[in-house]
C-alpha cells in the first residue's frame, strides 16, 4: 500500500486530477535516484537541525525527525524498505515514510525548502561523498597495479613506438609508469580540477527558485554537511557559505558536467590503454600476456584467445562520451531556473560513473595479472635501428652539430639497409668515420662508439628527467612507491 502521499501528490490541491499510471511511470526517478538515500537523509537531518536552531520547529520535533530519518536509513541498508514508485523520487519516498512513522513532526521537515534545492544539494553531496572518492580509490588501485607491473618489469627492454613504428628503446617499466601517470592525472582532475572543489555555496536554502521569507541559516546546514564530507587534498572545505544566488544554485548543473567530463577523460585513457594492450596481445607482437580468465575463446575457432575484456573497456568509452554529450545537450536549451529536464542529469551521471567504475575495476585486475613477455620482445629488439638517436646524440658529445649528426646517422641507416645489415653496431669504426668525413664534420671515432649502440646500452644511458630508463626511471619508480606506500 502507498503512504500518505501516494494517492495525493504534494501539488495535487492545485492541479486537481491524480496522475494516471502511464504518466506516473513516465515521470518517476526513484528507480535510479534511490542511490542518493544517504545524501538525502543527511541533508534532511542538517535541514531539520537548522530549522530548530532558527526557531521554525521545536527541539522535540527535530529529535523525532532525526530519529525517524535514521530508522529509515537503517531499514534501507538492511533491505527492509519499499521504494514506492508512485511517489516519484527519493525525496518524496523518504518524506512519506517519515510522516508514516512519526506523524505531524514529519510534515514540518519540508519547511523552507523545495525539491528543486533539495535534489541539487543531494547530487552535490553524492558527488562529494560517493562519486569522487570512490572513483579516486579505483584510480589509485589501477595506479598501484601499474606500479607493481613496472617494478617487476625493470629488466625488460622493449621498443617504444611513434606512428606505431619502432622509435627508441625503453624499459618496459617506463611504459607501465606512463599509464600510471595518466590515471594519476585523472585522479587529480576528478577532484581538484572539478567545479565541485570550488563550490562557495550549497543549493539547500534556495527553495524553488527565489529563496524564502523564513530566516534560514545556511551556515548550519553547510557545517553539518562538511563535517561528514571528505576534504580535498589541500584541506579546503568542499562546501562554503550560504547561497549567493538562489536562481543560479537551483538551475546549475556545472558540477555534474565537470564530473561526467572527468569520467570521459578516464574512459578515454582506459580506451587508449586497452587498444595498446590489444595490439601487444596479438601474435604479431606477443609483447604482453594477461591471465586467461580475462580472455575468451571462439565459438568456432578452438585456438583463439581473445582479449574481450580489453575490447569492452575500449568500446564502453563511447558510451561515456555519449553521456557527456547527452548532459550538455539537455542543458544547452534550458532557461535559467529549475526545469524537469534536469531530472535526467542523475540518470546520466550515475550511468557514466557506473561504466567508468566497472572498467577501472576490470583494468586493475587485468594489469595485476599481466607480464611483459621478455623472450618474445628481446629476439627482435635490434630491429628498426632503435639506437639511431643515441648514436646522433653521441656524435653531438664529440662536437658535431645535431642536424649534421642527424644527417650522418641517416646515411648510416640507409647504408645498413642497402647492405642487408639489421643493426648499426654491425658497421665498422672505419665505416662510421667515413660517413663523418663525408659531411666534413672533422671528428674521428674509436671503438668507444659501440657503448652507445644496442637497445640495452641506450636505455642505461638516459639521463633527462622522466626518461624511460637509467637513473631517471629508477627515481620515478622510487617516487611511485613512496606515493602509493608500496
Amino acid at each position: 500500500m502507498g503512504g500518505p502521499m501516494a494517492n495525493e501528490k504534494s501539488w495535487q490541491s492545485r492541479i486537481g486530477q491524480a496522475t494516471d499510471k502511464l504518466a506516473q511511470s513516465f515521470v518517476e526517478s526513484i528507480s535510479y535516484d534511490r542511490r542518493m538515500y544517504k545524501q538525502d537523509i543527511a541533508g534532511s537531518i542538517a535541514h531539520a537541525t537548522m530549522l530548530a536552531k532558527v526557531g521554525l520547529i521545536s527541539d522535540p520535533d527535530r529529535d523525532a525527525i532525526i530519529a525517524g530519518l535514521k530508522s529509515i536509513e537503517k531499514d534501507i541498508e538492511s533491505n527492509n524498505f519499499t521504494f514506492d514508485q508512485s511517489l516519484e523520487d527519493i525525496h518524496m519516498v523518504i518524506e512519506d515514510a517519515l510522516i508514516k512513522r512519526i506523524g505531524e513532526p514529519g510534515k514540518r521537515l519540508h519547511t523552507g525548502r523545495s525539491r528543486n534545492d533539495q535534489v541539487a544539494t543531494d547530487l552535490l553531496v553524492w558527488l562529494a561523498t560517493s562519486g569522487i572518492p570512490e572513483l579516486r580509490q579505483k584510480l589509485d588501485d589501477l595506479q598501484r597495479a601499474f606500479a607493481h607491473l613496472a617494478d617487476r618489469s625493470q629488466d625488460v627492454v622493449m621498443p617504444a613506438f611513434t606512428h606505431l613504428q619502432r622509435a627508441q628503446p625503453i624499459s618496459a617499466a617506463a611504459e607501465a609508469l606512463a599509464w600510471g601517470e595518466m590515471f594519476y592525472n585523472d585522479s587529480m582532475r576528478v577532484s581538484e580540477h572539478s567545479a565541485l572543489s570550488q563550490i562557495s555555496d550549497l543549493p539547500l536554502g534556495s527553495g524553488a527558485i527565489a529563496g524564502t521569507s523564513f530566516p534560514l541559516d545556511s551556515d548550519v546546514v553547510r557545517d553539518l554537511l562538511v563535517f561528514s564530507t571528505p576534504q580535498t587534498d589541500g584541506e579546503i572545505p568542499i562546501f562554503g557559505g550560504g547561497p549567493e544566488n538562489s536562481i543560479e544554485r537551483t538551475a546549475t548543473r556545472d558540477e555534474a558536467c565537470d564530473f561526467v567530463y572527468a569520467c570521459s577523460m578516464i574512459a578515454m585513457h582506459l580506451s587508449r590503454f586497452a587498444e595498446q594492450w590489444i595490439i601487444y596481445s596479438t601474435t604479431e607482437f606477443s609483447f604482453i600476456k594477461i591471465a586467461d580468465r580475462y580472455t575468451t575463446g571462439s565459438s568456432m575457432m578452438p585456438q583463439k584467445r581473445n582479449p574481450d575484456m580489453l575490447e569492452l573497456i575500449r568500446g564502453r568509452c563511447g558510451c561515456v562520451y555519449g553521456d557527456l554529450f547527452a548532459l550538455l545537450t539537455i542543458l544547452k536549451g534550458l532557461p535559467i531556473g529549475y526545469n524537469r529536464d534536469l531530472q535526467e542529469d542523475k540518470r546520466i551521471v550515475f550511468r557514466a560513473y557506473d561504466t567508468v567504475s566497472s572498467c577501472l575495476t576490470m583494468a586493475a585486475a587485468i594489469v595485476s595479472s599481466a607480464s611483459f613477455v621478455k623472450e618474445n620482445i628481446e629476439p627482435t629488439l635490434e630491429r628498426g635501428f632503435l639506437d639511431a638517436t643515441s648514436l646522433a646524440e653521441y656524435f653531438v658529445t664529440k662536437g658535431i652539430a645535431f642536424r649534421t649528426a642527424h644527417q650522418i646517422v641517416g646515411t648510416l641507416v640507409a647504408r645498413c639497409e642497402r647492405e642487408g645489415k639489421s643493426a648499426l653496431a654491425q658497421l665498422s669504426v672505419d665505416e662510421f668515420n667515413e660517413a663523418i668525413k663525408a659531411q666534413k664534420a672533422g671528428v674521428k671515432l674509436g671503438k668507444e662508439v659501440y657503448e652507445c649502440l644496442g637497445a640495452r646500452n641506450v636505455v642505461h644511458r638516459y639521463r633527462s628527467a622522466g626518461a624511460a630508463g637509467g637513473e631517471p626511471l629508477r627515481k620515478q619508480l622510487e617516487d611511485w612507491k613512496k606515493r602509493l606506500g608500496m
